[in-house]
């Protein structure tokens, strides 16, 4: 088995068996592409089925090299991953990654902002020129709702059911959910898409798609990037934030005054309840307020 051959198998069991989407493949992949550029660059001509272990932790060892802790891991674990799928494909009987285990690392806790600097990042946005409308819908979507990027990117507007005061999300693996949206997100996306969008050129392919640029073309991820690193410049705010920055901050703020943490993973479409409890470190001092309000014995 070459190793171009075994990446697109490996692509289609990620898409089909395990649902992954897009991005996380393409993750998966590079992991994989990086063993196969050491091992071009060292002249070893060792297939995905003979390849051993000495051999990947030289590439480990170089790699740590050039590279953080956490993208060790990352390569480490995504490295486990492709050797299990071909085990379970019966092309191996082990996995030369087994006994390499990845850094001890810390997890990295979220930034978040307040929402005095959510309210300042949107009223940066100057009105005045054609995209000021749209980034405003767009800072208060990924905040209003929670949204990772890529949903951002890709809501439609046939997923907007403002009558029932929810939107569908298409997150990770193309899994579907409904978000609760808020009157005020509501009226900017209303704004927006009556008042700005309707007057653009729109491409054809993308005439369901809710955030356009100029071209009339679906946003790409990069651009929402810039548009909220150029806000946050322009107000002075000096936290290393990103669009997933307001995804953060929308879990934390729920959970802070006093949301249900099983309620803020459905809305955020977490698999695991364990992702969730990240946020719960952030302000703890909310869990003393639950034991005075419903412990029986809080008198005591």
């Amino acid at each position: 088995m070459k190793w171009k051959n075994a990446i697109t198998d490996y692509k289609h069991y990620l898409k089909l068996e395990r649902g992954l989407s897009q991005n996380s493949i393409v993750n998966y992949e590079l992991d994989v592409l990086k063993l196969i550029r050491f091992l071009e660059a060292t002249n070893n001509t060792s297939s995905p089925i003979i390849i051993d272990a000495d051999t990947v932790k030289d590439f480990i060892y170089q790699i740590a090299k050039v590279v953080n802790e956490r993208s060790q891991t990352r390569i480490i674990s995504g490295l486990k991953s492709f050797f299990n799928y071909l085990i379970f494909e019966d092309y191996r009987d082990d996995n030369p990654m087994e006994l390499i285990e990845a850094p001890k690392i810390g997890r990295k806790l979220p930034d978040t902002l307040s929402v005095t600097e959510i309210d300042n990042l949107s009223n940066a946005i100057d009105l005045s020129k054609p995209e000021g409308e749209r980034n405003r819908a767009i800072i208060e979507t990924l905040y209003g709702c929670g949204l990772r990027v890529s949903e951002l990117t890709n809501l439609k507007i046939s997923d907007l059911f403002f009558d029932e005061g929810f939107i569908k999300v298409t997150g990770k693996g193309d899994k579907q959910r409904f978000v609760p949206i808020s009157p005020l997100t509501q009226k900017y996306i209303a704004i927006y898409k009556n008042e700005v969008r309707n007057h653009l050129n729109i491409h054809p392919e993308h005439s369901d798609t809710l955030f356009l640029n100029r071209r009339g073309k679906q946003l790409t991820r990069a651009m929402i990037f810039t548009i909220v690193k150029r806000l946050a410049e322009k107000i002075g705010l000096h936290k290393n934030i990103s669009p997933h920055t307001f995804r953060h901050s929308f879990a934390t703020h729920l959970l802070e005054n006093g949301a249900d943490l099983r309620a803020i993973q459905q809305m955020l479409g977490h698999e695991s309840i364990t992702t969730t409890e990240i946020y719960m470190h952030l302000d703890r001092t909310f869990l003393a307020d639950v034991i005075e309000q419903y412990h029986p014995r809080k008198n005591f």
